[in-house]
């Protein structure tokens, strides 16, 4: 991953460029449902995931079984039922996962449009964390990376404030205009 940045300093009319040597390997993926309930505080559960070597032939992805148990968990810990607002990565439309979510009354599950990630409240915690945790960092090694992410991740996840933000940012609310059966 390289690290993003946010101030540099050169001298006056030079152009400062950040060196990183390496590509993308892809090494850790992190799924994360943001969870907002009314008069709730809004949790944020997150499973980040270290993958194996993708050189002998190691999936770089969230599979549709760790999606599976990051729902089962999410149940678990919010001891309650719950609605499922998705984008469409091609994993959450997996016909296992889909078997999965079908076969459980406790989630019920809805897909964003295509291509609109502005309505998906966690893409502005990946922003966040991006401009927060990770800013002007070159890690040292894949436990370094995993270690920042957990922090920045927990400083989010205790912050409610900057969950509920996000979802305002995206215009969405917690009410729904649709008229509910008597």
């Amino acid at each position: 991953m390289t690290p993003p940045t946010a101030r540099t300093c050169a001298r006056r009319g030079r152009t400062p460029v950040i060196r990183v040597r390496g590509r993308s390997q892809r090494r850790f993926s992190v799924a994360a449902p943001a969870c907002y309930k009314h008069g709730e505080r809004s949790r944020l559960i997150y499973r980040p995931k270290r993958h194996g070597d993708h050189k002998r032939g190691g999936r770089r992805i969230f599979t549709w079984t760790d999606y599976r148990d990051l729902l089962i968990s999410a149940h678990q810990q919010l001891g309650a039922p719950f609605v499922l607002v998705w984008d469409n990565l091609n994993v959450h439309k997996d016909r296992q996962l889909r078997q999965f979510i079908d076969t459980h009354d406790w989630i019920t599950c809805y897909f964003l449009p295509a291509y609109a990630p502005d309505l998906n409240p966690v893409e502005g915690i990946w922003s966040l964390l991006r401009r927060s945790s990770q800013v002007n960092t070159a890690f040292t090694d894949p436990d370094h990376l995993m270690s920042a992410l957990r922090r920045g991740l927990r400083q989010v996840q205790y912050r409610s404030n900057l969950i509920d933000g996000r979802l305002t940012e995206t215009g969405l609310t917690l009410t729904t205009s649709r008229q509910q059966r008597q």
